[in-house]
């Protein structure tokens, strides 16, 4: 089968060894494996920071999202037939989307919504569980819940925050301030369904007061944190959360005393990586995502289709990508 990897890790993305196209074997399915004949794929951070800062002593096939068709299972799947149509982001200790046939297991997949086609489906499952666990698992806002507390969403156009603001604002009652630095973002960020948008390039304190929301009662910073902590202290409310999924080179936590502010990090990929006992939930929330998708509550981030996949416009998105400066997500369609 046709894959797409890295063999050696910290090359530019410009360059063509970055990411390269070979032949390997068909895998074969383990007891609770879909092969899944992958259809698209999206590119997110975690591609560029594995092939950056992971080396490897053999081909990597990197992606951790997809969306295609089961082809076979293994013995104990009882979630998945084949010739369903799937969508899921994977596992990060196997090997990835960027691939004409990938092993997942079945219980971090769902039923692709029915209203998109593949490349559409593609863009939604990573950052839409990120986004559900941060938002529903870690802050622990409850469903219909947040009546008077507000929210702002660090780095709002992105492909976590192109799903955060929308499940915050359609199964909430939060108010939900997203940042955006640019018109076409802040636009963006907007149409998902922000109450207010403000340019985190810009000093945030005078932003909110002029919104009326001089303290916010939860912050999730989704990109740049260290570069925002020290406003972001200052913006949150007394007894206020924060929660974050980059990786900021320090984080003094000591600062998040006098307020009592809690602290809360999110990686999609611990329930898979640690078989965790409740690593279901990943496939439970992926059908709703999906119904709420089908039902017109949810909408996909697709920001841009590159076209096929193949090593070259892999490479180009792989580029985009570590710019920061992406819209939504970027998706890839059929080799």
């Amino acid at each position: 089968m046709k894959a797409i990897v890295y063999t050696q890790h910290g090359l530019p993305s410009t360059d063509p060894a970055s990411l390269v196209e070979i032949d390997l074997p068909v895998p074969t399915p383990g007891p609770r494996d879909l092969l899944v004949e992958v259809r698209a794929v999206s590119v997110n951070p975690v591609d560029t920071k594995v092939r950056n800062g992971a080396p490897v002593t053999e081909p990597r096939v990197l992606g951790w999202d997809a969306s295609g068709v089961v082809k076979a299972v293994g013995a104990e799947v009882t979630l998945f037939k084949a010739g369903d149509e799937v969508f899921y982001a994977g596992a990060i200790n196997r090997p990835g989307s960027n691939s004409e046939l990938q092993l997942v297991d079945e219980r971090i997949v769902g039923a692709k919504p029915q209203r998109l086609g593949h490349a559409d489906a593609a863009a939604i499952p990573l950052t839409a569980i990120t986004a559900w666990e941060l938002l529903f698992d870690r802050v622990g806002v409850p469903e219909n819940g947040g009546e008077g507390k507000s929210l702002l969403i660090i780095g709002a156009a992105g492909g976590v925050g192109s799903i955060l603001t929308q499940l915050a604002r359609k199964l909430t009652r939060l108010t939900v301030i997203g940042t955006a630095s640019r018109k076409e973002t802040a636009q963006w960020v907007s149409e998902l369904g922000a109450h207010h948008v403000v340019d985190h390039s810009q000093p945030l304190a005078e932003q909110l007061q002029k919104i009326g929301l001089p303290q916010v009662d939860i912050v999730i910073s989704l990109t740049h944190t260290d570069q925002h902590y020290a406003q972001i202290v200052e913006a949150l409310a007394p007894q206020g959360q924060l929660a974050l999924i980059d990786d900021p080179a320090t984080l003094d936590a000591v600062a998040l005393k006098r307020k009592s502010i809690s602290l809360h990090w999110e990686l999609m990929f611990t329930r898979s990586l640690f078989q965790t006992a409740d690593m279901i939930r990943q496939h439970e929330l992926l059908q709703r995502v999906s119904a709420l998708v089908d039902q017109g509550v949810l909408r996909t981030t697709t920001g841009e289709n590159f076209g096929r996949i193949n090593a070259e416009n892999l490479r180009r998105a792989h580029a985009l990508i570590e710019t920061h400066r992406a819209r939504g997500k970027v998706v890839l369609e059929g080799f």
